[in-house]
């Protein structure tokens, strides 16, 4: 979280403050002198009532924030900003001496939070590097944009414990698992990395190998793990379809050779004639495969397909 999505001058205008409103998410700016002192607060409800109360976009901030607000110093304790949590307040600033911004206390209500060792003491060569080309990838094929998918620290809600499934070293990728279940809202913090101290790791440059296969089938079954005919099914019709075409001009090329009187080979001496049929065979096992697949769906009934968030009025 960029506590500087927070903060705006308090001689900034409404409209530039609801900009960071909205780039926040949280519904909440805090204005603050040019020395960086805070003073006051303006959340998007106070912004609402002052534009209906006639001020323009363009006025300043200043005029309908609330220099009333509730904050905390380096020194609260955990419970204290927990209970405070559990009202009506979202967000709890903690400020220093000099009512300087260092820190936000939100209430997100995640579903899983994945730790980051942000800092870490492992061999660069072995450790470092290929986690970061490890990490990158799944990022990229998961859209999940946490730096260390394979933190051991991580916590989770009741129901994304009983909901997730995990099969092989699938461990790595609880939180694409969760994803995948309908568990969006997934944080991550920073965690403290500490030095290995005795024995050696029991994992060699194998687990990088096992981790993009098994990258590689989570991002398949994600997308197509419901549906393998949609991946199947399209990929085997455009290969039968390019054979058949294949053979089609072949043979219509025979002909029209034939009838006017030119030389022909043999159509079996063509080695394209091959190369289509085994595309058409190609192409059927595939959409057979997509077929096969979906007919094995269908008859597990025994096993969910989607999860339930939550039953009304039944």
């Amino acid at each position: 979280m960029n506590i500087k999505h927070f903060l705006i001058d308090g001689n900034s205008s409404i409209k530039d403050a609801l900009k960071k409103i909205d780039r926040n998410s949280f519904g909440i700016i805090f204005s603050q002198k040019k020395s960086g002192e805070v003073y006051g607060v303006a959340t998007d409800g106070d912004i609402r009532r002052s534009l209906i109360a006639g001020l323009g976009l363009d006025d300043k901030l200043d005029k309908c924030i609330n220099k009333e607000f509730y904050w905390e110093d380096e020194k609260a304790t955990r419970e204290t900003l927990i209970k405070k949590l559990d009202h009506k307040i979202k967000v709890i600033p903690i400020l220093d001496s000099k009512m300087h911004l260092i820190d936000l206390i939100t209430k997100e209500n995640y579903d899983l939070i994945s730790g980051w060792k942000k800092k870490r003491y492992d061999n660069v060569v072995t450790k470092n590097i290929p986690s970061k080309l490890f990490n990158l990838a799944a990022r990229k094929t998961s859209g999940l944009k946490l730096h260390d998918f394979n933190c051991g620290l991580k916590a989770y809600k009741n129901e994304v414990v009983k909901s997730v499934k995990v099969s092989g070293e699938m461990h790595r990728y609880i939180p694409v698992l969760a994803k995948n279940e309908g568990f969006t809202k997934i944080g991550e913090k920073v965690v403290q990395h500490q030095a290995r101290k005795y024995g050696v790791t029991k994992f060699g440059m194998s687990r990088f190998i096992n981790g993009f296969l098994d990258l590689i089938t989570i991002s398949f079954l994600s997308k197509f793990g419901k549906r393998p005919m949609h991946f199947f099914g399209l990929w085997g019709s455009m290969v039968f379809a390019v054979g058949f075409l294949a053979a089609a001009y072949i043979g219509f090329t025979k002909l029209y050779k034939l009838s006017a009187g030119l030389k022909a080979i043999l159509i079996t001496d063509n080695p394209w004639f091959y190369l289509s049929i085994t595309a058409m065979i190609i192409g059927t096992q595939l959409f057979l495969a997509g077929f096969i697949g979906e007919l094995l769906i269908k008859n597990k009934s025994e096993e969910k397909h989607y999860s339930i968030k939550e039953t009304l009025n039944i």
